[in-house]
């Protein structure tokens, strides 16, 4: 099904056509239309005109009022102030765009898909081998898989990425310590995987930290067998290979529970891009991007000083032939450039790691990989914070690890769902309890804007009141209730019926409903529908206490507000899924 003209960028065309009859210069221009309380909808654009034009702003816009064709859109518009518009649109265009949309087959309620998608590549949800997930992984990976979705429902072909830390020092220091304690994995003859496994890595990880940090030698030891891994040593690679096997097995599971779709093909790690370090290297260096410093191979701006106010570089290779972390992103910006074919590269980052972006996208567009074609985003996004307002930590000041706290949000969500429960078996208690942890847990991340700190508060995020997804749940599942309480009667558009002032405020804000897609899309901004949803839910609920639906006055009546009860539901679910939430159909 084609796309459907939401009632807004009717409203426009119609001003537009009226603006340009009215003032022939005026063709083309933005009548900046927008909601307001004062009428269904408010254009402001005349007064910039008429101070362009040097006309009287009030009798411009009567002008223009006189030029608007009223009737099946527009049922009315008047001037006011000192030269606003105020707009009105009829009852029947309001639930005739809504029978549109519901008509879509596909299940998209018209929201249009772009005819010349883009390719963007998506580096998100990035873990590190061989450590525990904690909350400081929770919002790359929300937030990316948000973006991912938005993007893909609007048409764009998304490459995923999971630049998981799987190589380095780290690696010498891990399997030179356990060569030297074997028994430290022993596990009495059993076999463990997945959460046990990683625990015990981390473990193991911990203490060759504290090894390498303490022993002159044994540091010497580990960087040797940095060299070893680099170069290939069997013994070594089959290590480092058991160590990346088992720790995708816990991410994989800790994925599962964050309700996700993680492919194994879309894990391409630091090691993915070793043999294109060195190259990376030597065209910088050949192209005078990057030049020798102190044996370090670095890259310099002008604008970028350090605290005793000297340069700060980019180090691309360090003056003992070892490569940082800029070789790999910059190798990587190579490889999703010229193999993937990218117009976008976007990067959901800790916001603390802007400096190093910068630099490093400065560095490709220097070099030529990236320009007016080919552009890179960091996403940034702030800290999870405790009650206190500081970064939130154990009791005993240790990071909390990421599957105590989503277990913990399923253990609260499931004793609000059985609180509430009327006909559920304890195995559905379980699978709602699990959606609705899980979902406040999506929710409370994406309804700020990524760039902000927020607080990580489980009471308020399963709470039933208030800006939560469980809110936007019980609302979907209210309505699945009505729905299957009318029995044989169906839900039908009726456009000749006078909508109620509440039956109004819901139907125009479902109209609005591809715009919010578009722009949430467009600047990776989830918090955007959040708060679209939340509105809807809230708009929702005093329609339900003003207009009775299965007990309204005319079997009609009964039809067409099952009609919007039924778009409400089909948002809603849709909406929830662009943020990754499920929306279960009881409660």
């Amino acid at each position: 099904m084609a796309s459907v003209t939401s009632l807004s960028d009717n409203v426009q065309q119609h001003l537009a056509s009226a603006l340009s009859a009215t003032l022939p210069e005026a063709a083309g221009a933005d009548p900046l239309l927008r909601r307001s309380d004062r009428a269904d909808f408010q254009a402001n654009g005349i007064l910039a005109l008429a101070k362009k034009a040097k006309a009287n702003p009030r009798e411009l816009a009567e002008r223009v009022v006189s030029r608007v064709v009223t009737g099946d859109v527009i049922q009315d518009v008047e001037v006011s102030g000192p030269g606003f518009l105020n707009l009105t649109i009829a009852d029947k265009a309001i639930t005739g765009n809504l029978a549109a949309r519901y008509a879509d087959e596909t299940g998209r309620l018209g929201v249009p898909s772009a005819e010349r998608p883009g390719t963007t590549v998506i580096d998100y949800a990035q873990p590190n081998v061989a450590k525990e997930m904690h909350v400081g992984h929770l919002r790359s990976a929300v937030i990316g898989d948000s973006v991912v979705q938005l993007l893909e429902f609007t048409g764009e072909n998304v490459v995923r990425r999971h630049h998981i830390g799987d190589w380095g020092t780290q690696f010498g220091m891990l399997i030179q310590y356990l060569d030297e304690h074997p028994h430290e994995l022993d596990h009495g003859g059993a076999e463990v995987s997945g959460e046990e496994a990683m625990s015990n890595l981390d473990r193991l990880y911990k203490a060759a930290r504290k090894k390498f940090d303490s022993d002159e030698e044994f540091k010497t030891r580990a960087r040797r067998r940095v060299v070893d891994l680099q170069a290939g040593d069997p013994h070594t690679l089959a290590m480092w290979q058991k160590f990346v096997d088992e720790s995708k097995i816990y991410f994989f599971s800790v994925f599962e529970k964050l309700d996700m779709e993680i492919r194994d093909a879309d894990i391409v790690g630091e090691s993915g891009y070793n043999d294109m370090l060195a190259e990376t290297c030597r065209l910088l260096e050949e192209s005078g991007v990057a030049v020798r410093s102190e044996g370090a191979l670095c890259v310099f701006f002008d604008d970028i000083k350090g605290p005793d106010g000297n340069p700060v570089p980019l180090i691309v290779q360090k003056s003992d032939g070892g490569y940082g972390y800029a070789a790999t992103d910059l190798s990587a910006i190579r490889d999703r450039v010229f193999n993937l074919k990218a117009d976008t590269l976007l990067y959901v980052v800790d916001a603390r790691q802007a400096l190093h972006f910068r630099m490093v996208f400065e560095t490709a567009r220097r070099a030529g990989w990236l320009n007016d074609d080919v552009t890179a985003v960091q996403l940034a996004f702030g800290t999870v914070l405790g009650k206190d307002g500081k970064p939130f930590k154990t009791r005993e000041g240790e990071t909390v690890r990421l599957v105590d706290l989503l277990d913990e949000a399923v253990e609260r969500a499931s004793a609000v769902v059985r609180e509430k429960a009327q006909d559920l078996s304890e195995e559905e208690i379980a699978e709602r309890g699990a959606q609705v942890g899980i979902g406040a847990v999506k929710y409370a991340d994406l309804s700020t804007s990524a760039n902000r700190d927020y607080k990580f508060d489980l009471d308020q995020m399963v709470s039933l009141n208030g800006d939560t997804s469980v809110y936007l749940q019980y609302a979907y599942a209210r309505i699945r209730s009505i729905l299957r309480k009318a029995g044989e009667v169906r839900p039908a558009a009726r456009p000749e019926l006078a909508l109620h002032a509440a039956e109004r405020a819901l139907g125009l804000h479902l109209d609005s409903f591809a715009e919010t897609v578009r722009e949430a899309a467009a600047e990776y901004a989830p918090h955007k529908m959040t708060a679209y949803l939340y509105q809807l839910a809230s708009l929702y609920t005093s329609f339900y206490d003003k207009c009775p639906v299965l007990k309204a006055g005319s079997p009609e009546q009964v039809e067409n507000r099952l009609f919007l009860c039924d778009v409400t539901a089909r948002t809603l679910h849709q909406g929830m899924a662009l943020l990754g939430i499920r929306t279960p159909e009881k409660l």
